[in-house]
């Protein structure tokens, strides 16, 4: 049995650039909720896990392609499924819709973590999965750590504060993308063009209170960023690419 979620989503005032294009942070965003009211359709919403498994829901890579930009006003119809449990991770899909049209399309991973041992949990127990994946429409993405420039352009300092935390008490994975377009100024350069797809991989968290580094490096339309850490950790990745507007939007 395959268990689909479906929910609708407005996009505000709140969501859009100076072009009047969602902020890929807002599109995580309505992504994010949608994942979340799905996990509590299916029982395993946070509160939920952590009392049966003594777990939390980590997100560690989040993939997203557009055919257009994500305007003020838009409704859009988001879809989504997970694609079973196995290994120490799972898929997460989504489709995304205007006026009853495909627009776009997205995919993350997940994994839960033991609140005392931090040590991944085995999807395999998770037992709310079992038989109540996407089945057919389960995409083939795999999603990878990118290729990262050898070389970057800049780097930026970026302290991290209260209104950057969420429920679990680290930094939401919605802001790094919030991190990464600052740091690569895409105010100058997204004139004209808008983000066809995007990329970004969490390789370790986040604290209110912290200073973060921003790698950045800008090779034509594709922007990389890397996150790193006071101690030189590497905290996230980031890649974008820019396309042309479409014409008739």
């Amino acid at each position: 049995m395959s268990t689909i979620y479906e929910m609708d989503y407005r996009v505000d005032s709140r969501d859009v650039d100076l072009f009047n294009q969602c902020r890929p942070s807002a599109v995580l965003g309505f992504l994010q909720e949608a994942a979340t009211q799905a996990a509590v359709a299916l029982g395993v919403a946070g509160p939920q896990i952590k009392e049966k498994y003594n777990c939390l829901w980590m997100v560690t890579r989040n993939w997203v392609e557009l055919d257009a930009p994500l305007r003020w006003n838009d409704l859009i119809h988001v879809k989504t499924w997970h694609r079973g449990a196995s290994g120490a991770s799972s898929y997460r899909d989504f489709d995304l819709f205007r006026d009853g049209k495909a627009i776009g399309q997205g995919t993350s991973v997940w994994v839960m973590v033991d609140m005392d041992e931090r040590k991944l949990f085995r999807m395999k127990n998770l037992t709310e999965f079992q038989n109540t994946d996407g089945g057919a429409l389960n995409k083939s993405i795999k999603l990878r750590r990118p290729a990262m420039p050898e070389t970057f352009d800049t780097r930026t300092q970026r302290v991290l504060g209260y209104s950057d935390t969420d429920i679990n008490g680290h930094v939401n994975n919605a802001h790094y993308a919030d991190f990464a377009c600052d740091s690569l100024h895409l105010e100058r350069l997204g004139e004209g063009k808008f983000v066809r797809s995007f990329q970004i991989g969490y390789v370790s968290e986040c604290q209110a209170g912290e200073s973060i580094f921003v790698d950045t490096a800008v090779r034509g339309d594709e922007l990389f960023a890397r996150g790193e850490g006071a101690d030189g950790d590497e905290r996230f990745d980031f890649t974008l690419k820019l396309d042309g507007l479409p014409g008739n939007i």
